[in-house]
């Protein structure tokens, strides 16, 4: 079955190579500065600056943006799904869990919302997924307010190290 791999920047490299992933999305401050795992091919990686914040971004930071989201939806439309897709943002708890909602949901939208947050609840006790990406790709992906909802149901993760990377699978 086809999954998402979620990861905390620190050990992206490890992920790709120990899932076989070829595309990577990366939500990162523009001020990070990283390596690409070299078995990430470089047309096959979306990189979006972004802070992890969910309030309109001031000063210097960047909120996650329709943009962003648009990007996660048009890449994700050309992943050929014959190897998992490694999305990671600092500590792999907020932006890249979000991200992997928004691509789950549209790469397989016929899903139940519910059903799908819950499964990555299991599959994380840490995410607290990122509400201003949450809220965006609800509205993108015509969601009608159903992912926002079940997201809020699921709550606040666990304390989180950035040390816990996890797969999603994209159907139950």
């Amino acid at each position: 079955m086809t999954r998402i791999v979620v990861s905390p920047l620190a050990r992206i490299a490890e992920m790709a190579v120990h899932h076989g992933a070829r595309e990577m999305i990366s939500l990162m401050a523009k001020e990070h500065s990283f390596h690409r795992p070299a078995v990430i091919q470089a047309d096959r990686h979306l990189l979006l600056h972004m802070n992890d914040i969910s309030f309109a971004g001031t000063g210097d930071l960047v909120a996650p943006q329709e943009a962003h989201v648009r990007a996660i939806i048009d890449f994700v439309s050309g992943w050929d799904r014959s190897a998992p897709l490694l999305i990671h943002c600092w500590m792999g708890v907020s932006r890249s869990p979000a991200a992997a909602l928004i691509a789950a949901l549209a790469v397989h939208p016929q899903q139940d919302d519910l059903v799908l947050v819950h499964r990555l609840r299991a599959s994380s006790p840490f995410v607290t997924p990122n509400a201003r990406l949450v809220a965006i790709g609800d509205e993108l992906l015509g969601r009608q307010g159903r992912l926002v909802a079940a997201v809020k149901q699921i709550g606040r993760g666990a304390d989180a190290d950035g040390n816990a990377p996890f797969t999603l699978s994209l159907a139950s």
